[in-house]
């Protein structure tokens, strides 16, 4: 366990003392991160440029929060005048972003966001599921309060385990709730004790932890570390930008214009023009043995979206699935009309 601390301290780019993994999904994380942070009542800002935004801001309101959300269409992002705007306006509690929104293949900006949640007395929870490891974050240096993200991405780790982290100043107004937690599951004061983070000489047993996914998690954090965070990310981009260039040969269109938006792992393809995105993806499936799939959320319909990520994200993968592509727009049904 104090291995698999340190490794995600490496790969948050933080030194909290209150960094360990959830046991679940990225969805505990997201609810672990929520429920402790907000009490019935707080003010919750959401940036929905996708479905975690959505989903966020469902947990928040389940959970009695007063949640406000800044709405950009599909591929879209905010701009930092337009967080500040909302925040000034909401006085939120808490402000939640999706850095790697995988449902629109959008990479969203951070940089100056946490400077400016702290000036209005606000915590930054960023998602990173679909980015941390694949596009570079600093969660110290970028001012993010809470990050979090899921093993079965970049890390390549079976799917059960999601590594979290709270800044001093999240951890300050968790701690002084008026309210415990609506969840004894994801109690922070009982999982930082249970990961050896609240500087206690005993731990206490909280509850039984997935052991096998944690040796999991832990061997992928070290493969992280011995390929090095900056090459890992370089690679991830050196590949994305291979794929998207093979795509648009093909004469398909990406789904995000803007490529210093893109998300480096996942790729949003939009629907080719003229044939079923369904049929699609089951021929590949069933031609190729690939998984690509449709949208998610506010992008259902619109787009293929292709992971690339961790030992996946490779210039032999993404040469498999553009070939896979090429066939199944040669074979699948189009549409003359």
């Amino acid at each position: 366990m104090a291995d698999i601390r340190s490794g995600i301290q490496y790969m948050f780019q933080t030194r909290n003392p209150v960094t360990l993994a959830v046991s679940g999904t990225g969805h505990s994380a997201m609810e672990c991160a929520i429920f402790n942070a907000v009490e019935a009542g707080d003010s919750v800002l959401a940036a929905v440029n996708g479905i975690w935004g959505e989903r966020a801001a469902d947990m928040a309101e389940r959970i009695g929060a007063r949640v406000n959300t800044i709405v950009a269409p599909p591929g879209g992002f905010f701009t930092n005048a337009q967080i500040e705007q909302a925040l000034s306006k909401h006085k939120p509690v808490l402000l939640f972003l999706a850095h790697g929104e995988s449902s629109t293949g959008i990479l969203h900006p951070l940089d100056g966001i946490g400077h400016l949640c702290h000036k209005h007395d606000c915590l930054l929870l960023v998602d990173s599921v679909a980015s941390i490891g694949g596009a570079p974050v600093y969660m110290d240096q970028q001012g993010i309060d809470i990050l979090y993200t899921g093993s079965q991405k970049v890390l390549n780790a079976p799917p059960g385990t999601a590594p979290i982290s709270f800044s001093e100043r999240a951890c300050r107004k968790i701690f002084n709730r008026r309210t415990k937690p609506a969840s004894f599951f994801l109690d922070l004061s009982w999982l930082s004790n249970y990961w050896g983070c609240d500087g206690k000489a005993t731990r206490v047993y909280h509850h039984t932890g997935p052991v096998s996914a944690f040796y999991a998690l832990r061997e992928s954090l070290a493969i992280l570390v011995e390929e090095g965070l900056e090459h890992s990310w370089e690679r991830h981009g050196k590949v994305a930008e291979y794929f998207h260039t093979g795509l648009e040969r093909m004469g398909l269109k990406l789904f995000v214009e803007d490529k210093a938006l893109r998300l480096p792992t996942v790729t949003t393809i939009v629907a080719p023009h003229g044939y079923d995105w369904k049929e699609i993806t089951s021929y590949i499936m069933k031609t190729h043995n690939l998984e690509i799939s449709g949208g998610l959320g506010p992008s259902t319909g619109m787009v293929l979206r292709v992971g690339l990520m961790g030992c996946n994200s490779s210039i032999s993968s993404a040469d498999m699935v553009l070939a896979a592509l090429r066939d199944a727009l040669t074979h699948c049904h189009k549409s003359k009309v």
